[in-house]
Parts: structure tokens; C-alpha cells; sequence
């Protein structure tokens, strides 16, 4: 008995949520990434609008993520939340935001937090929401230590441009040039948790096992090697798996954005990291958004066109055979 296959009607999931990331809208002309990749700055707010309508038409949706750079670093400042205000044609729910390296290269954090209506104190960009009885989410600010997005005095920044330069001796603190393997992702277009994040993370983690919670983790930057290329990855990112092992078996999977390709893997906990497709880098009729299907033994990415559709059991472990974890 048991095993990943239905006969019959599939059950219904308990519920679902919109997924996207990486907009990254500007209404400017194409270009291409510093890897020569193209972008599609003004089709991504179609990616957008099509999601919102694809979401809308699954009734089970009851709220959307947005896993950060909802606008570009080259939209002009008076156009920058366009892209924020599709999400209110969203009616299964509210919108969750997240912020990313280009939202903070064009407002300022202060700004940022305000717009994107994020449901935490003023000034900062973490959270954790209960969407449904049994489950728990947990937002990161991935940039809460970084020079991004702050003023050049500002002692955080400070702090973040010393820690770069002892670990990446490039003039342009962009580039990884020289740096191998995990330690190219010191670069200035990432960033990391600070302390004071890190131990909130680990009390809502606590809190989420007195309750007897999952717990989904989301990020703008991911936090596991094999779901992003190391230039893609967050700073500290073993610190974040670390208290995520320290409550073991409580968080079920890391959802990130940030590396265009997106990503996914399984660690030796269990816990799967799944990295989003970019909206960006859809050329004009395609798309990348998804939704997530949350079922009591599985998470169920079902991805459009770009995003791939991905099974996420929740019953893992080490022992699990590999041929058990499905993208495609």
C-alpha cells in the first residue's frame, strides 16, 4: 500500500499558492545578462498578468509569493511599481513579497518594505505567516546584511563592503573572477542574514514544533548548492541550513529565486530546495510561474512552460531512493 501512485480521483490538495519570480519589469528595450542570456524587461509584466489570471482561475489558490526582483535595476524610479500593483488583481488572497538585489537597486529599503506592504515591523523585511492550520511560512530578508540598497555610511553596508573585501579580491565586487567553486557567491549582487534574523528564525522554527508546524522556508537567494550555481547563492547560507537542521524535520522544503535557470535538490535532511525559472528570461509567448499544491504527504509544484513541474514528497529521508524525487 501507499507509494506515489493514485488509482482513482486524485484527492484534493489542502491548499495551493501562486508562485513567481524574478520579474524584474522595466520598461526599456531587451537586453542580455552579463552572460550574454536575454531578458525580456517589458513581455516579464506579461508573464505577470497571465500568472495573476492563471491563479485566479484555480480557486483552491489562497495567496501568491513573489520571490523578489519584481522590478529591474533600470526601470526608471517613476514606473517601479507597476509591476507591484498586477498583484492586486489577485483575489484568492494576499501577496507575498520579498526583496531582491534590483528592487533595491532602484528604491530604498525603507521604501521598499512600505510599498510591497510586507507584514512586519516597520523597516524590516522578514516575516512568518500561517496560511493554513499545520503549516507555517517563513520570510527572509537575504539582503538584511549586505551593501545593497543602503547608504554608503550606513554601518551595516560598511561591515558588508569588509566582509567582501577579505573575501573577494576583484576591483568590481560584482564579479567572481578568480573565486571557485561555493566561494564565488561573494559577490555584491548577494547578500546574507544577519544575527539578528538568524535568531529570529530559529525562535519561529521553535514556535512552528510547539505547534507542530511545516514549515516552508522562502528566499530570495538560495540556500542550498545543489539548487543554484554558486554565484547564485546566499553568503551564509550554511549558517541558515544550520538552524534549519537544528529543528529537524520541521522545515519541509527552501523556495528561492534569484538564479534565472532555477534549480532543485534534496539534502541529506530531506528538505527539498526548489529555485524558481525567471519570468525575465521568457521570450515573448512563453512563461514561467507556478503554483503549489500542498497535500498532507507532498508538496506539488505545478509549473507553466519554463518552470517546471516538480513532486516534493514530505515522507523523505536519507534513505529515500532517488529515483523518488521527480523535476520535469
Amino acid at each position: 500500500a501507499g507509494g506515489s501512485c493514485c488509482r482513482g480521483r486524485t484527492p484534493a490538495p489542502l491548499f495551493s499558492f501562486g508562485v513567481i519570480a524574478d520579474v524584474q519589469y522595466a520598461d526599456i528595450p531587451d537586453g542580455r545578462s552579463f552572460l550574454g542570456v536575454p531578458r525580456y524587461y517589458r513581455h516579464s509584466l506579461a508573464v505577470l498578468r497571465r500568472a495573476v489570471r492563471s491563479w485566479n482561475a484555480h480557486g483552491g489558490v489562497r495567496f501568491c509569493v513573489n520571490f523578489g526582483d519584481i522590478v529591474d535595476g533600470f526601470c526608471p524610479r517613476d514606473r517601479s511599481l507597476a509591476a507591484v500593483r498586477e498583484f492586486d488583481g489577485f483575489r484568492g488572497g494576499p501577496a507575498y513579497h520579498m526583496l531582491g538585489n534590483h528592487c533595491l537597486y532602484n528604491l530604498p529599503r525603507s521604501d521598499l518594505v512600505s510599498e510591497l506592504r510586507m507584514p512586519s515591523p516597520p523597516g524590516r523585511a522578514y516575516y512568518d505567516f500561517s496560511p493554513w492550520p499545520g503549516y507555517r511560512f517563513v520570510v527572509l530578508d537575504a539582503y538584511d546584511f549586505s551593501a545593497v540598497g543602503r547608504p554608503r555610511g550606513d554601518p551595516v553596508a560598511a561591515a558588508a563592503r569588509r566582509f567582501l573585501e577579505e573575501r573577494n579580491p576583484n576591483r568590481d565586487k560584482n564579479s567572481p573572477s578568480g573565486l571557485e567553486g561555493a566561494a564565488r557567491r561573494f559577490v555584491m549582487f548577494n547578500g546574507g542574514v544577519g544575527g539578528a534574523q538568524m535568531r529570529w528564525l530559529d525562535a519561529v522554527l521553535r514556535g512552528a514544533a510547539a505547534r507542530g508546524e511545516k514549515a516552508v522556508v522562502c528566499s530570495h537567494l538560495p540556500v542550498h548548492p545543489g539548487a543554484a550555481s554558486p554565484t547564485g547563492l546566499m553568503w551564509n547560507y550554511e549558517d541558515v541550513a544550520a538552524v534549519v537542521r537544528r529543528h529537524e524535520g520541521r522545515v519541509v522544503a527552501c523556495l528561492a529565486g534569484h538564479d534565472h535557470r532555477g534549480g532543485y535538490a534534496v539534502d541529506d535532511r530531506g528538505v527539498h530546495h526548489r529555485t524558481l525559472e525567471a519570468a525575465l528570461e521568457c521570450p515573448p509567448g512563453t512563461d514561467a510561474f507556478g503554483r503549489v499544491e500542498v497535500y498532507p504527504d507532498r508538496l506539488r509544484l505545478v509549473g507553466s512552460d519554463r518552470m517546471a513541474t516538480t513532486e516534493m514528497p514530505l515522507n523523505s529521508s536519507s534513505s529515500s531512493s532517488d529515483d523518488e524525487y521527480q523535476i520535469g
